[in-house]
Order: C-alpha cells, then structure tokens, then sequence
C-alpha cells in the first residue's frame, strides 16, 4: 500500500474552476486560461510515494510543486482529483477526519523553520505533541529524544533566537520527529541556508533516514538536491509532471528536451554511485582453488584478472594473469598473491567522484561491496574512464592520473592500462 497516492490532481484558482479543468482536459493550455482569468497551478498530477521512501518534487519557480504539496496536507484542496494519505481519503472528508489524519499521519518541516520565539528549543520541538493532548511529561521525553536525533542535545532550554540557522532548522526537523508520524512533508526545507549548512542538513537528513526510515516528499527548486536526496523524483513545468525517475533514469534518460536542457550541467560525479557503474566479475575462483584452476578460468575466459572470494562471497583479493602464469609454470600449489597492489573496496553508494580518487591510488579493480561487506560488483578502471568520459566528466579525474608516475602517462591506451606488467593483489591477502 502506498503511504501517498495522489490520482489526477488539479488545482485551477479563480472563478468557476472546475470550467478550466474541463477546458484543460479539452487541450487548452495554462496560457489560454489566464485570458480567462483563471490560473492553473497544478495539472493532471499523478504519482505515488511508497513508506520508507524520499520523493523530491523538484521544479523552478511556478512550477506548481509547492501547490501540489500543500494539496497533499488538505491545505488546498483539489479542484479535483483525489490524495490518499495510507488508506484514508482525504479529498471530501470533513474538516474533523482532515484534522485528525494530519495530526496522526502527517508532520510538516517549512522553509523558514515557523518556531514559535518565545518558547523554548524543547517547547518547540514538543509543540505537535501538545496539540495532540499529548501529557506534559511524554512530550518532553519525545520531544528530547528527536532533539537528541538531530544533534540538539542539551539545548532544550534555550530560546531559538539563540540558536543558528542551521540549529532552528534542526528544531523544525525535531519537531516533526517528536511527533511519531510516518510521514513528513518538507518544503524548500533548506533553501533558506548558507550552502555549507545546507549540505550538512541533507547530510543528516539521509543519515536519519537510515535509520528511521520515514516516508518523506521533499520539495525543492535545487535539482542537486534532489538528485542527491531522492530515491525518485517527479520533475515539474508549468503545473505538470515531466517526468518521474530515480536520479540515474532522468540523467541517463530524459524523457523530453526540458528534462535534457535542464539536467545538462548537473554534475554527474557527484550523482551517479558505483552501483549505477559497476559490472559483474567476469571471472571468480573460490579461495580454496590452486593456480591451476585460476590459469583455467582465465584461459576459458580470455580474462587477465580474476577475483577470488571467499565462501561466504566476501573478497579474497585479486590475481593477475602474469602471476599465476608463473605459478603455473614453477610448480606452486598456492594463489600467487602478490604483494605490490592492494584491493580497493568500495560501498555500493560511493559517488563517482570519490571512485577516482579510489582509484587513482589503486590498479587494481574496485571491488563494490553491500553492506555486509559482500561482493556485488567490479569497477575496473578502464571501466570508471569510460563512465567518465560518457558522461563528458573527464575534466574531473584526479590530478595524479596525468601525472608524469601515472600508469596512464606512458602513452598505453585505456585498453593496455588495464593489463599492468606487475602484479595485483589485496593489501594482507596470504
């Protein structure tokens, strides 16, 4: 079950609305309705948010996006179309059951923080609870611990003139923690503060997420943001959706030209993660095989590398075809560990730009591991130079790859860079 479903929303302000909705379906346009004095904020939006997940709509200015927000809380209501909040209907319900589903299921983080001046950081955050009857003693306990979850510990006392932008608006957040809903609307939440600030909100907004795993839609105008934060994001124009994806689907697929203008100098390093570059291992032996087993895998395979794992598909390391050609050769029973390389391991969300650096230091492939420290995926570096390049981001590489000691300074292509003349190996491999 969807925690937001909204199905076919319209929102037209002026006299008789509902006539614009009719001439809109009709295939009138925003423009042709403003000569009748009606303005169409919102048109024909439809999507879904499933719980646990953060879904940015993200659009400039008019777009519609903060109309459409305050469509899904019962401010404005739909000149049609319906939202559903879980399970409950909240288009045509009476003010009583609005009130108690935004009460219950829904908390709001604003743009300009909305902290009440003359009440404590702890009053604040306990504010929600309080209009919820909630007893004083429960809500100071609730009202402590979200201060504790957004890094505000120890300020409960203090009023919020005292406190930075970036605190009052971690009190906004503790506030909407404290009121134990599954859902929590955020709009513009950090478009108010200093870059630095901002990015250590969205830092622990995505940390907290983590681990609380609410069900956020997120408003903003910085598509950064929203490639940074969203796990999907609904694009906006001129009240409708161009396009709903994950951050990888609207770069690598813009669904029209809008999408493509817009999305055309955002910096793909720093959005696309190991997972969206990684390939599977062409070549695995288990840890327990000999070189004999690791020369057939590559012979089959036409494979200068293999990975080795372990049982329980943790790495083992890296043997290169050189080594175990000699291994071979000289009778030895072991893998030829080597001990000149070490094995890069990355997580699966390590952006792009941090795998150069990763990889600027290593030869060897990358290995990309869950969280459980399980091989999911390879990155070799002939790999992350074609993403780079497909993606026109070469000018982003570490300074060290065009250096004089780059293996890549030798005049090899990307091809030969990829089969070193020394051999590779994880740092403690045995």
């Amino acid at each position: 079950m969807a925690a937001i479903n909204a199905e076919g929303l319209y929102k037209v302000f002026g006299k008789r609305p509902k006539r614009g909705v009719a001439e809109l379906e009709r295939g009138k346009t925003r423009e042709d309705l403003q000569k009748q004095g009606l303005t169409a904020a919102v048109i024909d939006a439809s999507f879904t948010v499933d719980p646990g997940e953060i879904f940015v709509v993200m659009g400039l200015s008019g777009s519609g996006k903060s109309t459409l927000i305050r469509m899904i809380n019962g401010l404005f209501e739909p000149t049609a179309g319906t939202v559903t909040i879980a399970d409950q209907l909240i288009t045509d319900v009476s003010p009583e059951k609005l009130r108690a589903v935004r009460r219950e299921k829904i908390s709001m983080v604003f743009q300009h923080f909305a902290l009440l001046p003359h009440r404590t950081v702890g009053e604040n955050a306990a504010y929600g609870l309080q209009i919820q009857g909630l007893n004083k003693a429960d809500r100071e306990k609730a009202a402590n611990k979200a201060l504790d979850e957004v890094g505000l510990g120890g300020w409960g006392g203090h009023l919020p003139g005292q406190l930075s932008g970036g605190m009052q608006q971690r009190v906004g957040l503790a506030r909407a923690l404290a009121a134990g809903t599954d859902i929590m609307l955020m709009d513009e939440a950090f478009s108010a503060l200093d870059p630095l600030i901002r990015r250590g909100m969205q830092d622990q907004l995505i940390e907290l997420q983590q681990r609380l795993e609410k069900t956020i839609l997120f408003i903003t105008h910085d598509l950064n943001e929203a490639m940074r934060l969203g796990d999907r994001i609904a694009m906006m124009r001129d009240g409708r959706i161009e396009q709903i994806g994950t951050a990888e689907q609207i770069l690598n697929e813009p669904k029209n030209n809008y999408v493509a203008s817009f999305i055309q100098d955002v910096d793909r390093t720093r959005v696309l993660t190991a997972a969206n570059v990684m390939e599977p291992a062409q070549g695995v032996i288990g840890a327990g095989s000999g070189p004999q087993t690791a020369h057939k895998v590559m012979r089959e395979g036409q494979h200068n590398w293999i990975l080795v794992q372990n049982r329980d598909r943790t790495p083992a390391g890296i043997l290169w075809e050189p080594d175990v050609a000699e291994a071979v050769r000289t009778g030895r029973k072991d893998l030829p560990w080597s001990p000149v390389h070490e094995m890069p391991t990355v997580a699966q969300d390590t952006s792009l730009a941090d795998l150069f650096a990763v990889s600027a230091q290593h030869l060897n492939p990358i290995v990309v591991l869950d969280e459980n420290g399980r091989t999911v995926g390879v990155i070799p570096r002939v790999t992350l130079l074609a993403a780079a390049a497909n993606n026109g981001q070469g000018a982003d590489m570490p300074e060290s790859w065009g250096s004089p000691d780059s293996p890549l300074n030798d005049g090899e292509s990307m091809a030969d860079s990829a089969t070193p003349d020394v051999p590779h190996v994880m740092e403690g491999a045995k």
